[in-house]
């Protein structure tokens, strides 16, 4: 059987379809499993054992369909369902199933704050697309593969920052998933260890900011500096992670880390929470304007921003270091 997945963004979500691949490979004998997404994305894929072919889209949709016609897919399972892949999946003319995106029961709680949504992780949704092949989750998680070469050394690390240090993943794609630089700061006061700023280009302004404030000695500002699958060595190699609700923390649950996930316009009710790993939640749930999106917003709707503005770090140093040790909060 050759069966060929779907998911074109973003990190995050491709990393949680990853037990997709893996509960097929192990339940089904002499499965081919091909990935498609964008280019961007390819290293998510290229180390990944459970995957067999990896397609990317660079610009032209009729070129990568073309691609994929002449594979001849027994079966199309669609873990995006949006405009683009309805229509590979007709250009392809295979049997094809697709995730449930819950769209009405999103828009109720997003825009009227009912909240009709089911208590299932999206992976778990995911899962239901293969299950009428009698494949069922095996409960092991989420998969991200690290190659040797983009092992990062500790040695490669300021000497302050070699022993143990706290990953705080800086960035999220929404300026509303993300807290204030200035409330960044005051967090990372709280966390009171060294700390490793993880981001891409687009989080260093911040991070400068945050270490020109605390200083060398605590603070390494590694935004920008690695790829993807770099700054998830250094999520492994870190005693607890802190993030936004974005694409490291789901890759920091893959790599079975401790997790202290932050949360502004978007909540965990929407079913992309840390997947099976010990997690601690810091959100202000109190708010009648949460969740104001399912994605989040350049700016804050109603100007206030309180999700992360009011936010309570009511959190004890000591306490997450030795937790983190005993991998459980």
């Amino acid at each position: 059987m050759k069966i060929l997945i779907l998911r074109f963004s973003s990190i995050g979500d491709i990393v949680l379809t990853t037990p997709v691949m893996r509960c097929l490979k192990q339940a089904i004998n002499d499965v081919e499993i091909h990935y498609c997404t964008k280019r961007r994305y390819q290293e998510l894929i290229d180390a990944n054992p459970y995957v067999d072919k990896g397609y990317y889209l660079d610009d032209r949709l009729a070129t990568l369909v073309g691609q994929l016609r002449n594979e001849q897919y027994d079966l199309v399972i669609d873990l995006h369902n949006n405009l683009r892949t309805s229509i590979i999946k007709r250009l392809l003319g295979k049997r094809a199933f697709s995730v449930n995106k819950i769209n009405t029961q999103k828009w109720l709680y997003v825009r009227f704050k009912i909240n009709v949504m089911p208590s299932v992780h999206i992976v778990d949704r995911y899962m239901e697309t293969i299950k009428w092949l009698g494949v069922a989750n095996d409960g092991k998680g989420l998969d991200h593969f690290i190659s040797e070469e983009e092992h990062v050394s500790l040695s490669q690390l300021p000497y302050t920052h070699r022993s143990a240090y706290v990953a705080y993943a800086i960035g999220g794609q929404h300026a509303t998933k993300r807290l204030p630089v200035n409330r960044m700061i005051e967090l990372c006061r709280k966390i009171g260890g060294p700390i490793v700023l993880l981001g891409d280009e687009h989080d260093r302004d911040a991070g400068e900011i945050i270490r020109d404030e605390l200083g060398d000695a605590l603070i390494y500002n590694a935004c920008g500096l690695f790829t993807i699958n770099q700054s998830a060595s250094l999520v492994e190699q870190s005693q607890v992670v802190f993030c936004h609700d974005t694409g490291l923390m789901h890759i920091a649950a893959a790599l079975k880390k401790p997790i202290v996930s932050i949360w502004g316009s978007t909540t965990p009710q929407l079913g992309m929470y840390p997947y099976k790993t010990p997690s601690l939640i810091i959100e202000n749930a109190t708010l009648p304007c949460r969740p104001c999106s399912k994605i989040g917003h350049d700016q804050c709707p109603l100007g206030h921003f309180k999700c992360m503005n009011d936010l309570s770090f009511n959190l004890d140093p000591a306490f997450i270091w030795e937790t983190a040790k005993q991998s459980e909060f």
